[in-house]
C-alpha cells in the first residue's frame, strides 16, 4: 500500500512539473515577457491552485527553468537588423545574419543544460563560501556594485563607447529611482514596474533597429562549430557567473554575462556569448535556490514567488523539478526554435516589429497601468543610447544597481 501511495505521489508531482513546464514554454516564447514578471503572475495564482504547496512550488520552479531555455527563441527570431548593422547587432543576431540561427539555438540549449550539470555539485561548496563572506559583502554592497559599474564602463572599447556606457548607467539609474517604488493601479493584481522598464530598455530598441531590414535570411544546418572542451569551458564560465547572480543583489544575468565574457577568449566570438549567457541564466536558478535556503532571501522572481506562496523547501523535490524542466527545455529549444525562426522569416520585419512593440505596450499597461506605458516609452528612449553608440546593453542594468547604491 505504501508503494502505491508513493507511486501516486510521484505521478502527481510529475503532473505538476509537466504543467509548469508547459506554462514556462508558453511564457518563454512570448516576446518581452521577463521571467520575473511570469513569476509574479504565478505567485498571484498559486494560492488558488488545488494541490500540495510543495507540488505547486515544483511547477513554479520548472516553469522558470523552461522559460530560461526557451527565451532565446524570440530573442534570436525578433529584432534581426539589416546586415549593414551587423557590427552593432546582438551576438545572437549576428549568428542569425550569418545563417547560423539553428546552431545558436542548440548552443544556447547546451550552455543551459551543462550549467545545470555543473551547478548541482557546486551549489553546496559555493553556498558555504558565500554564507561566510555574506556579512562583509552586505555591509559593503554599495561599494561592490559601484565597482561592478566601473568595470562595465572601463572595459568598453573606445572613449565614445565609455561615455555612452556611463550615460546609460546614469540614465537608467535615474529611471529606476523614479519608478521602482511606484505601485500603480493595473489590470493585473500581481503587476510591477519591472515589465515596462525591462521591455523598454532591452526589448523595444532591438525591435526599432530591425525596422526596414530584410528580416531573417535562410538558415543553414544546425551543426555546432565549437569543440566539446570549448563548450564545456564556456558553460563553466557561465555557471560561475550564475553563482554571482544567485547571491549578489542587483547583479543581473546580463551584468554577470558581460563580466564573464571578459574571461572568454576572443576566438569564440558570438558563439561564446550565447553559450556563456545561457549558462548564467539557468545556473542562476540553482544557486538562487540555495541562497534562499542559506540566507533566507530570494534572489530571483521565481524564488520570490516560491517564498511568497509559502512553498516548503524540500531540496530533493525542487532539484528534481529543475532537472526535469531542464531536460524538457533543452529538448524543446531546437524543435520549437527551428519552426519559430522559419515562421518569423516569412513575415515582413517592419510589420512584425510594430506588432511586437504594440504588444509590449499592452504588456506594460497590464502590469503597471497608464504609468507603465509612460515608463515603457521613457525606457525605450534610454535603451536606444547604448544601441546607437555601440556600448553594451548590460549598462542599462543601472535601473536596478543605481537605486541600491543610492540607498
Amino acid at each position: 500500500m505504501e508503494v502505491i501511495v508513493t507511486s501516486r505521489s510521484a505521478l502527481t508531482a510529475l503532473g505538476f512539473v509537466l504543467a509548469g513546464s508547459t506554462l514556462g514554454t508558453a511564457s518563454g516564447l512570448v516576446p518581452g515577457l521577463h521571467a520575473n514578471n511570469m513569476a509574479l503572475l504565478l505567485a498571484g495564482f498559486a494560492p488558488a491552485i488545488p494541490g500540495p504547496p510543495l507540488y505547486v512550488g515544483m511547477a513554479m520552479l520548472s516553469a522558470g527553468v523552461v522559460h530560461t531555455f526557451l527565451e532565446i527563441v524570440p530573442t534570436l527570431a525578433l529584432g534581426v537588423p539589416d546586415p549593414a548593422m551587423a557590427v552593432a547587432a546582438l551576438p545572437g543576431h549576428r549568428l542569425v545574419l550569418e545563417g547560423r540561427g539553428r546552431e545558436a539555438l542548440r548552443l544556447s540549449a547546451l550552455g543551459s543544460g551543462l550549467a545545470v550539470v555543473f551547478a548541482a555539485p557546486l551549489a553546496i561548496p559555493v553556498t558555504r563560501v558565500m554564507t561566510a563572506i555574506w556579512p562583509t559583502l552586505r555591509a559593503n554592497l554599495s561599494l561592490v556594485l559601484a565597482g561592478v559599474v566601473g568595470l562595465l564602463v572601463l572595459t568598453e572599447y573606445g572613449l565614445r563607447s565609455k561615455l555612452a556606457a556611463a550615460a546609460s548607467v546614469a540614465l537608467s539609474g535615474l529611471l529606476g529611482l523614479a519608478t521602482l517604488d511606484l505601485s500603480p493601479a493595473a489590470p493585473l493584481a500581481a503587476g510591477s514596474m519591472l515589465a515596462p522598464l525591462f521591455s523598454g530598455l532591452f526589448g523595444a530598441p532591438v525591435l526599432i533597429d530591425a525596422m526596414g531590414s530584410d528580416g531573417i535570411p535562410p538558415q543553414d544546418d544546425p551543426r555546432i562549430a565549437l569543440s566539446r572542451p570549448g563548450l564545456a569551458g564556456l558553460a563553466g564560465i557561465g555557471t560561475l557567473a550564475g553563482a554571482v547572480v544567485g547571491y549578489v543583489p542587483a547583479v543581473s544575468s546580463a551584468v554577470a554575462s558581460t563580466l564573464a565574457l571578459l574571461a572568454v577568449p576572443g576566438r569564440y566570438g558570438a558563439r561564446g556569448f550565447v553559450v556563456a549567457t545561457s549558462g548564467v541564466n539557468t545556473a542562476n536558478t540553482i544557486f538562487a535556490l540555495f541562497a534562499l535556503i542559506a540566507l533566507g532571501t530570494p534572489r530571483t522572481g521565481v524564488l520570490v514567488a516560491l517564498d511568497s506562496a509559502g512553498v516548503p523547501i524540500s531540496v530533493p523535490h525542487l532539484l528534481a523539478a529543475i532537472a526535469l524542466g531542464a531536460a524538457l527545455g533543452g529538448t524543446l529549444v531546437g524543435t520549437v526554435g527551428d519552426r519559430y525562426l522559419a515562421a518569423v522569416g516569412r513575415v515582413d520585419a517592419t510589420r512584425l516589429s510594430l506588432v511586437v512593440l504594440g504588444g509590449l505596450g499592452i504588456l506594460s499597461f497590464a502590469f503597471a497601468g497608464a504609468i507603465g506605458v509612460v515608463a515603457f516609452l521613457t525606457a525605450t528612449v534610454v535603451g536606444l543610447v547604448p544601441a546607437r553608440y555601440r556600448a553594451r546593453r548590460a549598462n542599462l542594468m543601472g535601473v536596478l544597481i543605481g537605486p541600491i547604491i543610492v540607498g
